[in-house]
């Protein structure tokens, strides 16, 4: 699974999953460019992944730093959960924008720069939630399924191209990190709760990042160049169940 020399585009690098994956990306020999939110800590690019004008910003400077662009990697999302009824159409409207509008737009501005690429690819980070439902979840579920099958008419646009542009989407479960985190502090049994995420895995344990990272890695290299339009689960078991 090497990257040698590829130039892969990160979204919500910062975070726990995002540095992970840079990290790895790395490791493999690639050139990982992050990207955030400016309120956060300094990037590579400053990237609102909701907002038209930073993904034509950020293409024109990738091509003016590489001329091209191997890799994307659509990773930058939020979880919040509620019920249909309790969640407000605001949070609705937050969630889709970041999830789904964000890797639409990734998707749409990346493909001229992906195109100049010898061997490209996209992955768009969807959850087990975007392959089962949960009571809870009505706007993350929505986006993360919108994810999925976005990711599907991507491949199946990219395939035209030549070379192809694969599109994959990878489906994580409960990962050790920002997000769960967020989850078990909003509880007042913190101890409880993490109990309980750990039960609905199979195999019995949270995922740890590096894990969520080795697939991603996988999905942009040439290991994996007869796969796209793919769910590459990494998630214990967790939808098996």
């Amino acid at each position: 699974m090497q990257l040698e020399g590829h130039v892969v585009l990160v979204t919500g690098a910062l975070g726990t999953l995002g540095s992970a994956m840079c990290t790895a990306i790395e490791e493999a020999g690639g050139i990982a460019i992050q990207s955030d939110l400016v309120a956060r800590r300094a990037t590579d690019i400053a990237l609102d992944v909701t907002s038209e004008d930073d993904w034509k910003a950020a293409m024109s400077r990738i091509s003016l730093w590489y001329g091209r662009l191997d890799g994307l990697v659509n990773n930058a999302g939020v979880g919040t959960p509620g019920d249909i009824e309790e969640t407000s159409f605001e949070t609705w409207k937050k969630v889709m924008a970041v999830n789904a509008d964000g890797v639409f737009l990734g998707c749409k501005h990346a493909m001229p720069l992906l195109a100049k690429s010898k061997a490209p690819s996209i992955v768009n980070i969807s959850s087990a939630s975007g392959m089962v439902g949960g009571a809870n979840l009505a706007a993350y579920n929505a986006s993360k399924g919108a994810v999925r099958l976005l990711t599907k008419s991507v491949a199946l646009y990219g395939a035209r191209k030549r070379p192809a542009v694969r599109c994959n989407s990878v489906h994580p479960a409960f990962i050790e990190g920002d997000m769960v985190d967020g989850i078990i502090r909003s509880r007042p049994d913190q101890a409880k709760a993490r109990t309980k995420l750990q039960a609905q895995i199979p195999i019995g344990r949270l995922g740890q990042p590096s894990e969520v990272a080795n697939a991603v890695v996988w999905l942009l290299s040439p290991a994996s160049s007869f796969t796209t339009g793919s769910e590459v689960l990494v998630d214990g078991g967790l939808v098996a169940g």
